[in-house]
């Protein structure tokens, strides 16, 4: 499993988490608003109000959201921070529950 960090403008937040939930990119998206950005971009230092999302994959998934984000983000170098779970240390009904969220159809067995 995986958690992955990712700011977007505060409007386009919703659409990128609920693209990514729809279509079993991430089995949850929170949405934390308000966060304050001051990055360095262009030779300028810049600060703007965003929205993070703290969004939960499988490793199975982490390619394809990856490539997913890359496609629906507003931004041209969006912030993909992605850090393995270890899963004996998280709640295996959990871990299990992502995994079977983030199964699509077409991937599983008949």
């Amino acid at each position: 499993m995986f958690i992955v960090l990712c700011n977007c403008p505060p409007d386009d937040a919703l659409r990128i988490a609920r693209t990514l939930v729809d279509g079993q990119y991430a089995a949850c998206v929170n949405l934390i608003p308000g966060v304050t950005s001051i990055y360095s971009w262009a030779g300028e230092v810049c600060e703007d109000t965003e929205t993070t999302l703290l969004i939960k994959t499988s490793r199975q998934r982490m390619s394809a959201l990856r490539q997913k984000i890359l496609e629906i983000h507003p931004y041209s170098v969006p912030e993909i921070i992605a850090s393995p779970i270890e899963g004996a240390a998280s709640h295996a009904p959990y871990v299990k529950w992502v995994k079977e969220m983030t199964t699509p159809p077409s991937a599983t067995p008949s």
